[in-house]
C-alpha cells in the first residue's frame, strides 16, 4: 500500500498528477453539458478532509452519501470514486457501483463492500487493485492534498448494461448517451501534513 513509499519520494512525485480533468465527470463520451445533481455527505463537507476513519489510516470503511431528486425518467444511479490526485496518468479508482435504484437517496456508512456477483438492483464493480468494494484512500506521504472526487451520475432508461463486477472502463462505455444529471463531492486527504486547525472531518470544532 502506498503508505509504505517514502516521504523523500512522496515529495519528489509531487507534480505527477492524473488531474481533474481525467475524471469520469469530465469525460467527452459522457457529454458534459448535463446538469448538476445534489451530492454530500453527513460526515464531512464538500472540499473537506476526510475523517480518518474513511481512509486506510483508520477502519477503511466507505462514508455516508446522501442526494436530492434525479431528473425525470431516470432508471437508475451510477457511482465512481477516484482519486484526481494519483501520481498516475489516470485516476486511481477508488469504487465502482453500478445500478442503485432510481428511488434510492443514499448509501449508509459502509455501503460499499464486495457482493461477488451483484445483483440485477445494484452491482458494486471493480475499483484500480481490481476488487470489489470500498478501495481506502492512501495517499504516499509527503505527496501533498488528494482530492477524493464522487461522482453520483442519473442514467435514462435504455442504458445497456456494462457486465458483471464491472470496473470503470465498463461504466464509462454504458454510461455515454443516457447521463441525465450528475453530483460531484470532494472530498481531501493527506499524509505527511497536518489537517486543518480546528476541523474534523470538515466540521468546525472549539
Amino acid at each position: 500500500m502506498l503508505e509504505h513509499v517514502p516521504a523523500w519520494l512522496g515529495k519528489m512525485l509531487d507534480g505527477v498528477r492524473a488531474g481533474s480533468d481525467k475524471l469520469a465527470i469530465a469525460r467527452p463520451e459522457l457529454g458534459g453539458a448535463f446538469p448538476a445533481m445534489d451530492l454530500g455527505s453527513p460526515a464531512f463537507a464538500t472540499g473537506a478532509r476526510l475523517p480518518e476513519r474513511f481512509t486506510a489510516d483508520g477502519a477503511g470503511v466507505s462514508p455516508p452519501l446522501v442526494w436530492g431528486e434525479p431528473p425525470e425518467g431516470t432508471a437508475l444511479f451510477a457511482l465512481l470514486v477516484e482519486d484526481a490526485d494519483a501520481p498516475a496518468s489516470q485516476p486511481l479508482v477508488h469504487a465502482v457501483i453500478w445500478g442503485l435504484p432510481a428511488d434510492a437517496r443514499r448509501l449508509a456508512e459502509g455501503d460499499i463492500i464486495g457482493d461477488g456477483a451483484g445483483s440485477p438492483e445494484r452491482d458494486v464493480g471493480r475499483n484500480s487493485y481490481q476488487r470489489e468494494g470500498w478501495l481506502p484512500p492512501d495517499p504516499p506521504t509527503g505527496h501533498g492534498e488528494h482530492r477524493y472526487a464522487f461522482q453520483l451520475f442519473a442514467l435514462a432508461s435504455g442504458v445497456g448494461a456494462p457486465g458483471e463486477t464491472p470496473g470503470r472502463s465498463a461504466i464509462l462505455e454504458a454510461m455515454a448517451g443516457h447521463v441525465l444529471a450528475a453530483g460531484l463531492l470532494i472530498g481531501t486527504y493527506s499524509r505527511g501534513e497536518e489537517a486543518p486547525a480546528g476541523l474534523v472531518g470538515g466540521v468546525a470544532t472549539a
